[in-house]
């Protein structure tokens, strides 16, 4: 093989190691991402357990002990969706060092076979007189200056030829020690899968004992259920009536200042805020410090009762008992109610947005208050006959409601 082949052939190697390394910053990176992913699925079943005890104190099943083991399975699918994401990775991690190893493998064979060469060459032609022989018999002087630069190049790559090899030996070795690595972890993964698959059966046949037994108590929670949606109805009369009032009373303070802007109007402080608050949606902390969504937005099917539709106008986050409510926003506090049901609620205003905040004992702030950000609003209802402790959070623009699962950060 030419010099030039062989410089090719070194540099072939070393451009292979480039993309590997390429894939492997980019698996590590995915790895990260799962491994946090992980972390929060653990610590959200953990947070449910702990609350699952509380309520489970009272002896009787609740329809919130189902809510919450719902929540519960839901986290711990996601958690093996997590773990098998995690195994599909460290097989392609597997898969690429061992396509790696074998290149590596035959490259060094190759490096290997051509240094053997060389080192004949050099064994052969190993005395100066050789050397100064082939350089005085050039038919020229531009020849004799190229053959000796030839065999100073040679030295030289020579002597990087056993370098790379040297390299090469420690990245195969470091490559087998990585390999072997990722096939006990893979091991570790499996186990651990298998574990969490088990434990998700044993929650699910406890959910459809629960069901089982919550079915023979329909009547309760039918008369439960009407209650809730009567309460529901008076929350959203109330926030309409507010809504409705502050427009009416921002169009007359416009309508005096000479605007004739149509839809919500609003000070120059109130659009920048309103803008604010768009701009932070997905991003906005929680109503508590630490919760789980136990009733999401919408319509959706009664998971005990049979042809029963709910209609949900926010979002219900369980949490610990002894919790507080917090803003999501700055605002300014546009009324504190007290409705049947819903406990005490505060509404907050963020220019065109407004926030709804229900089942509170207890409230820190009255309306004009300016909030801020995380600022707590009063202590939440500690229901532990019935419904655990949990926070209603609703999100308005205008007479529009919104899902306020799209507004705060995903944990």
């Amino acid at each position: 093989m030419s010099l030039f082949k062989q410089i090719n052939c070194s540099y072939l190697l070393l451009f292979c190691f480039g993309l590997l390394m390429f894939s492997t910053n980019g698996i590590a990176q995915s790895k990260s991402e799962l491994e946090k992913r992980k972390k929060e699925l653990n610590k959200e079943i953990s947070l449910i357990n702990g609350m699952l005890k509380e309520t489970e104190k009272n002896k009787a099943l609740t329809y919130d002990q189902l809510l919450k083991l719902k929540s519960k399975i839901n986290a711990r699918a996601n958690l093996i969706s997590t773990i098998h994401s995690e195994i599909k990775l460290i097989n392609k991690k597997i898969a690429d060092n061992e396509a790696i190893i074998t290149a590596m493998e035959k490259d060094l064979a190759q490096l290997k076979q051509e240094y053997a060469k060389m080192i004949y060459y050099a064994f052969i032609h190993k005395s100066q007189k050789d050397k100064i022989m082939f350089v005085m018999a050039a038919e020229s002087f531009n020849q004799a200056y190229k053959r000796l630069k030839y065999i100073q190049q040679y030295t030289t790559y020579r002597q990087s030829q056993a370098e790379l090899i040297v390299k090469t030996q420690q990245d195969l070795q470091k490559r087998n020690n990585d390999l072997k690595n990722s096939k006990q972890e893979k091991a570790a993964l499996l186990s651990l899968e298998e574990q969490e698959k088990s434990k998700l059966a044993v929650e699910k046949s406890q959910q459809e004992t629960v069901i089982s037994k919550l079915q023979g108590k329909e009547q309760d929670l039918k008369d439960k259920l009407r209650k809730k949606e009567e309460a529901a109805a008076k929350l959203q009369k109330a926030i309409q009536r507010i809504i409705e009032e502050e427009i009416r009373k921002a169009k007359e303070a416009a309508k005096k200042a000479g605007n004739t802007t149509k839809g919500f109007p609003m000070t120059p402080e109130a659009q920048m805020l309103s803008n604010s608050f768009e701009a932070n949606k997905g991003k906005l902390p929680w109503p508590v410090i630490e919760g789980v969504i136990t009733a999401k937005f919408g319509q959706h099917n009664h998971p005990v009762l049979p042809g029963i539709v709910v209609n949900n106008n926010g979002i219900d986050i369980s949490t610990s008992g002894g919790a507080k409510a917090r803003a999501i926003f700055d605002g300014e506090v546009s009324s504190v109610a007290i409705i049947p049901g819903e406990g005490k609620v505060v509404m907050i205003r963020h220019g065109e947005y407004l926030s709804v905040y229900s089942y509170m004992s207890e409230v820190f702030v009255q309306k004009g208050d300016k909030i801020s950000t995380k600022q707590e609003l009063g202590i939440l209802i500690n229901d532990t006959g019935n419904s655990g402790t949990s926070v209603h959070i609703e999100i308005w623009k205008g007479m529009t409601k919104l899902n306020p699962e799209y507004w705060i950060y995903r944990k």
